[in-house]
């Protein structure tokens, strides 16, 4: 342990926490634009070009290595899996199949409609729904390397179980007739899912990784932009009044917040990180985060075209009230994750 403790630390700070990329850019603030990055605009600057640098190369390379993984399980294997799982152990599986599939809200709802259209179970599909955007190993990691272990587990964790109970809870009303008719008259075609070389599997990760960027660069870069104004331009008592752990509704105000905007975990994790350093509670943070992912505007858009109004209530519904329950229930135990 005496040995392993240190490896580990070091690991952490160099591969995750990237320290050497802060050390480099505090370099290029200070000596290459000659700011003081303990002043207002150096401190932002560095904020900017730290976090961005270092997004983007963990994005890439967990996404490379986790699509590279996905190319084994194509949904027509994927089908075959859940198909014949039903269930509690089929919900749990489809939350954690949510977890290797790095998508956002809305580029989980083509897979959605998939599944439906196949004839999982609408638990099973709503349970993926759910944890799709919200929790992925990509997100894990860096999760990891803003807040540490403890924190990003214990994301994870609630993530998947707010996923089950709401795939659970679906699935006991019998909703099923509150799903479009035409998603349901959809042919489901059972082919054999072809066999992927080394190279080809590659080909697909490096695609995924391209197609990925494109789509969340500008959100990641917006989100480190407000993320460097909230750490050094907005007073510390500004944001402690507004969500702060003083103020009883926080975490419903979070929640609020994090609703209309469209952004995948990428794009809020910086955001996140300023919150936390001007002392907001971890709950409060994490409830905007799976505000932002799981119930964006736009992704809400797209289900109703899917799912009749009074499923896509119930559903709104359910993952509310259970992220401000995760919210008030982190910053009531924080103190025993942080």
């Amino acid at each position: 342990m005496n040995i392993i403790n240190p490896v580990f630390g070091f690991l952490n700070d160099q591969l995750l926490k990237m320290k050497w990329l802060w050390e480099l850019v505090r370099l290029l603030v200070e000596k290459g634009f000659g700011l003081s990055i303990e002043e207002r605009l150096g401190g932002s600057v560095h904020f900017f070009i730290y976090d961005t640098i270092k997004i983007f190369i963990l994005l890439s390379v967990l996404i490379f290595a986790i699509s590279y993984i996905q190319s084994y399980f194509p949904p027509e294997k994927t089908k075959k899996i859940l198909g014949g799982i039903k269930g509690i152990k089929g919900r749990i599986l489809g939350a954690l199949l949510g977890t290797v599939t790095p998508f956002c809200s809305c580029s989980s709802i083509p897979i959605f409609i998939g599944f439906t259209s196949a004839g999982l179970p609408l638990g099973v599909t709503f349970s993926f729904l759910i944890s799709s955007p919200m929790v992925d190993l990509a997100s894990f990691l860096l999760l990891v390397s803003f807040f540490g272990a403890k924190i990003a587990a214990a994301y994870v964790v609630m993530g998947l179980v707010l996923a089950v109970i709401g795939g659970t809870l679906i699935d006991k009303l019998n909703m099923e007739k509150y799903i479009e008719g035409y998603v349901l008259a959809a042919q489901d075609v059972d082919l054999e899912p072809e066999e992927l070389t080394r190279k080809e599997r590659i080909s697909f990760a490096k695609g995924q990784v391209s197609d990925i960027t494109h789509r969340v660069w500008l959100y990641i870069l917006l989100g480190v932009g407000i993320g460097a104004v909230i750490h050094n331009w907005i007073p510390q008592a500004v944001i402690e009044k507004i969500i702060g752990g003083n103020n009883p509704f926080a975490v419903l105000l979070a929640t609020a917040i994090g609703i209309p905007i469209y952004a995948d975990i990428f794009g809020t994790i910086p955001i996140a990180e300023a919150l936390v350093a001007k002392g907001v509670g971890i709950g409060t943070v994490l409830s905007f985060m799976m505000g932002v992912t799981t119930l964006s505007l736009p992704s809400m858009i797209m289900l109703s075209q899917v799912i009749k109004p009074k499923l896509l209530t119930i559903f709104i519904s359910i993952v509310t009230v259970g992220i401000i329950i995760i919210g008030y229930a982190f910053n009531a135990f924080s103190y025993i994750i942080m």
